[in-house]
């Protein structure tokens, strides 16, 4: 998990780690839930546009399956298709035919603060889970966040990832996207620096004396 703060008010932004954002997901108390989670990690939906979703929304394209988003549903001016896992596909389905949704029916009928609450409970019992406090940090946009980060160390240009979040300002998405990093990003940098790993000499095979007499006077200690 990465945090860094707000630039003009209180909280942090968070950056969740596949497993991390996995855990979110799992932590769905039922099938609107799990569709909720699934929307905004796996598709980059804010919550406002969790809660309009229809069934008709899910299409079969020459590229895939992709989500029609409509960002003003009264308007329909902005208009994008990110795609769609095949799980969340699956499980749209399933929660559709078991509830009997109509095709242009809210799939997530509950409000965007029903969306934001969902999320931060299921924050809270991984909070006292794992005592990590970052997760008091997250709300429902860091798993948008999450997600285009994600698609950008993936290797998807970012005048795509752009088009598929519904991003239009270049600057604004340059300084908030291509300047961040994702937990396995940083991981795999620090992998790079030899002594962040270990205390031996790379590639000399001398041992530093002084770590070596910190380790034998902590093996006696124990």
């Amino acid at each position: 998990m990465r945090l860094k703060p707000y630039p003009q008010r209180e909280g942090k932004r968070v950056w969740l780690s596949e497993d991390e954002l996995q855990a979110v997901i799992d932590e769905a108390e039922d099938n609107r839930q799990m569709i909720a989670f699934l929307l905004a990690g796996r598709c980059g939906l804010r919550r406002c546009e969790i809660v309009q979703v229809t069934p008709a929304d899910v299409v079969e394209t020459p590229t895939g399956t992709h989500l029609r988003v409509w960002e003003d549903v009264a308007k329909q001016e902005h208009y994008r298709e990110p795609p769609v896992p095949d799980q969340l596909a699956t499980y749209i389905a399933a929660h559709t035919d078991a509830a009997g949704i109509a095709p242009d029916e809210s799939i997530v009928d509950v409000t965007a603060k029903t969306v934001y609450r969902w999320v931060q409970r299921a924050a809270e019992r991984l909070h006292a889970e794992s005592g990590d406090r970052g997760w008091s940090f997250l709300d429902v946009h860091d798993l948008r966040r999450t997600w285009g980060t994600n698609l950008l160390e993936q290797g998807v240009l970012p005048s795509v990832v752009m088009d598929w979040g519904g991003w239009e300002d270049w600057e604004t998405f340059r300084r908030h996207y291509l300047g961040e990093f994702s937990p396995e990003a940083i991981r795999r940098e620090r992998g790079k620096v030899n002594y962040l790993e270990n205390n031996t000499s790379k590639g000399t095979g001398r041992v530093n004396p002084i770590a070596e007499s910190i380790s034998v006077n902590s093996d006696r200690m124990s």
